[in-house]
C-alpha cells in the first residue's frame, strides 16, 4: 500500500483527536489571513492612517508570541489542553463577530490582540498534542495539520474579496472614479485631515453605511463555529465535561498506568526528566541540561533561527502583499491585488497537501533543504524584479509553495533527532511569532516611509 498499515491503524485509533486538532488549525489559518486584504477597509472603518492601522498587525503578532509562549502551560492534562482549545476557537469566532463594530483603531487592536493570544495557544497545544500522539510517526500528520492552516488562510481572503470596497465614498467627492482608485490612499489621508469637523463626521457616516466588509467577518464567524463544537464533542467523548464524571479512560491513562508499574529506581529518571516541565520557565533551570551535548543546543538554535525567519516571512508577506500591490510602483486595481493573498495561501495549502505523501517517502531534512533554497532564491528575485506585476504573482505562488512545508519539516526533523516530548516544542513555536512581530514593525516603518515619499 502507499501508506503503511501501521500508520493507518494508528490514525484510526486517534482519529477524533487528530481531526479535532486539524480543525482548530483551520481556525488559526482563518484568523491569520483576513487582515491582509481587508486592511484598507478597516482603515476606512476606523478613520485611521496606514501607519496607525498597521499597529493592528503588531498587536496580533505580539499576542500570538505571548500565546505561543504560555500555551505549553495547558498541556499538563488532556482536560486543560482541550479546554484551552475550546475557549481559543470560540474567542476567534467572537472576535470575527465584533470587528465590524470596532470604529476606533485602539478597539480593533485590542480585539486583534485577543485573537492573537487565542491563535498562539492553539498553535502550541495542537502541535504538542499531535506529536505526543504519534511520536516518531508524526511527520506525515504534522504536514496534514499545517495543511489546514493553509486551507483556513485560503478560505479567509476568498470570503473577504467580494466584499472589499473599491474606494471609501464621501472622502473626496470632487474627484472622478478613476482618480479615486489611483489616489485612494492620498484621498483617504486628505479626508482624515479635513479641518471641517461636520463634513468629516458626514464622511465617516457614509463610509460606515456603504461598507460591506462586515458581512465577510460575520460569515467567517459562522464558518468557524463548528470548530469549538468539535472540541466540545471530543471533550464529551473523553468524559471531561464536569457533569459527566463517570466515563472512559483518558487518552494518557495508559501512559500513567505504565509509570505506576515502574519500580522506584526506574521511575526516578523519568521524574527527573519531567522536572523541566513544572512551569513555563522551569525548563531553563533544569540541572540535566548540563549533561547534554553541545549538538543538543545547536539543533535547537538552528531550528529556532529557521522558524524565526521563514514563518516570520509568512506573516509579514501575507499581511502586506495586498497593500504593496495597490501602492506605487505597482498601483494594481484593488480587485486584482485582492487575489494575491488568495494565491499565496492557495500555494501554501497546495504545497502542504503535496508534502503529505512526500513526507512519507523522503526524510524531513531533504525536504527542508530544498524548501529553504527555494525561499532564498524567490525572495531575491522578488527584490530584483520589484516593478514586475507579473512576477509578483508568480513569485507569490512559488514563495508560498516553498514556505509551506518548512515548519512541519523542521518539527519532524528535530523530533527525529531529539525525541522531544513538548517543552522543546514550546520554544520552537515561540520563534516564529517573534519574527512576525519584528517584521511587522519593520514593514510598518517601510510603508510609512513610502506613504511620506508619495
Amino acid at each position: 500500500m502507499f501508506i503503511e498499515e501501521r500508520l493507518i491503524t494508528l490514525f484510526k485509533r486517534n482519529c477524533q483527536h487528530t481531526l479535532t486538532y486539524w480543525s482548530v488549525f483551520f481556525s488559526f489559518g482563518l484568523c491569520i489571513a483576513f487582515l491582509g486584504p481587508t486592511i484598507l477597509d478597516l482603515k476606512c472603518q476606523t478613520n485611521s492612517t496606514l501607519q496607525e492601522i498597521t499597529w493592528v498587525f503588531f498587536s496580533q503578532q505580539f499576542c500570538l508570541l505571548v500565546g505561543s509562549s504560555i500555551g505549553g502551560a495547558f498541556k499538563k492534562t488532556l482536560f486543560s489542553a482541550l479546554a484551552a482549545l475550546l475557549l481559543s476557537s470560540l474567542v476567534i469566532s467572537l472576535v470575527f463577530a465584533i470587528i465590524p463594530f470596532c470604529y476606533n483603531v485602539l478597539l480593533l487592536a485590542v480585539a486583534m490582540a485577543v485573537s492573537g493570544l487565542a491563535m498562539g495557544i492553539i498553535d502550541t497545544i495542537a502541535n504538542i498534542q499531535l506529536v505526543a500522539l504519534y511520536q516518531k510517526d508524526s511527520a506525515i500528520f504534522l504536514q496534514a495539520l499545517h495543511f489546514f492552516i493553509g486551507f483556513g488562510a485560503l478560505v479567509s481572503p476568498l470570503i473577504a474579496d467580494p466584499f472589499l470596497s473599491e474606494h471609501c465614498s464621501g472622502i473626496n467627492s470632487t474627484e472622478d472614479d478613476a482618480g479615486l482608485i489611483h489616489h485612494f490612499r492620498h484621498s483617504l489621508a486628505a479626508g482624515f485631515r479635513s479641518p471641517v469637523p461636520l463634513n468629516h463626521s458626514e464622511h465617516s457616516a457614509l463610509i460606515t453605511e456603504q461598507s460591506s466588509v462586515s458581512y465577510a467577518f460575520w460569515i467567517m464567524a459562522l464558518i468557524n463555529l463548528p470548530v469549538p463544537i468539535a472540541v466540545f464533542v471530543l471533550m464529551y467523548r473523553e468524559k471531561l465535561i464536569p457533569f459527566c464524571p463517570n466515563g472512559s479512560p483518558r487518552l494518557l491513562d495508559k501512559d500513567e498506568l505504565a509509570m505506576e508499574t515502574q519500580t522506584p529506581e526506574t521511575a526516578e529518571a523519568p521524574e527527573q526528566d519531567a522536572g523541566g516541565h513544572g512551569d513555563l520557565f522551569s525548563c531553563c533551570v533544569n540541572t540535566n541540561l548540563r549533561e547534554l551535548p553541545a549538538s543538543f543546543f545547536g539543533v535547537h538554535i538552528l531550528g529556532g533561527i529557521v522558524l524565526f525567519m521563514t514563518d516570520g516571512i509568512v506573516g509579514a508577506y501575507a499581511g502586506f502583499a495586498y497593500t504593496y500591490a495597490v501602492s506605487a510602483p505597482m498601483s494594481l486595481h484593488h480587485k486584482t491585488a485582492g487575489y494575491l493573498p488568495c494565491i499565496f495561501w492557495a500555494a501554501i495549502t497546495g504545497g502542504r497537501l503535496m508534502s503529505i505523501p512526500l513526507a512519507y517517502r523522503f526524510k524531513p531534512v531533504y525536504l527542508l533543504m530544498i524548501s529553504l533554497a527555494g525561499v532564498i532564491i524567490i525572495v531575491l528575485l522578488l527584490l530584483i524584479l520589484y516593478t514586475s506585476s507579473i512576477f509578483l504573482f508568480v513569485g507569490t505562488c512559488l514563495l508560498g509553495m516553498f514556505l509551506s512545508s518548512i515548519f512541519p519539516c523542521m518539527l519532524a526533523y528535530t523530533e527525529d533527532i531529539l525525541d522531544y516530548q513538548g517543552s522543546d516544542k514550546v520554544s520552537g513555536c515561540s520563534s516564529f511569532p517573534t519574527l512576525d512581530v519584528r517584521l511587522t514593525f519593520l514593514t510598518d516603518q517601510s510603508m510609512m516611509e513610502l506613504e511620506h515619499l508619495q
